[in-house]
């Protein structure tokens, strides 16, 4: 009980040290893109350790199990296994959610810039470039669709 309650404390902690490093590099002046990189790369970092110590914490409680019960039903083992795949089920879901609203961040972040100038130059460009801004917007939809079809087949 401690244990998993202390490795669920130590990404946050993590996580949060690097924001507030940014933070302080950003305050002092320099790039904001070095410190965004160093964010972007020490979270991806605790997201693979975190990931492992869940893991390994997992793989020891079942030897811990198997060890002290040796006769198991096969509902029980059924339902470890429907744990485990209902966890990555959620985690997939997550994933494709995230990764589809930077993505549709990124695709509006460079295209609603160009649609102002463009609209600002020619007023009748206005349903044209609307359209590209609406692409970007599109990528996200997409991925809050999969998410939603993961999550029903859980």
């Amino acid at each position: 009980m401690l244990t998993s309650i202390i490795f669920m404390t130590i990404p946050f902690v993590l996580i949060l040290a690097t924001v507030l490093y940014s933070i302080n590099r950003v305050s002092k002046g320099l790039p904001a893109k070095s410190a965004l990189t160093r964010q972007l790369c020490s979270f991806i970092c605790i997201f693979a350790i975190s990931s492992m110590l869940v893991f390994a914490v997992s793989a020891t409680e079942a030897e811990s199990a198997d060890a002290s019960v040796n006769t198991e039903s096969s509902e029980e083992a059924e339902e470890k296994d429907s744990d485990i795949s209902d966890g990555l089920g959620y985690l997939a879901a997550a994933l494709v959610t995230g990764t589809a609203g930077i993505g549709g961040g990124l695709a509006v972040a460079s295209a609603a810039p160009a649609a102002i100038g463009a609209t600002s130059e020619d007023p009748k460009a206005f349903g044209k470039a609307l359209i590209f801004v609406a692409l970007g917007e599109g990528i996200a939809l997409y991925g809050l669709l999969v998410s939603i079809l993961i999550l029903n087949k859980i």
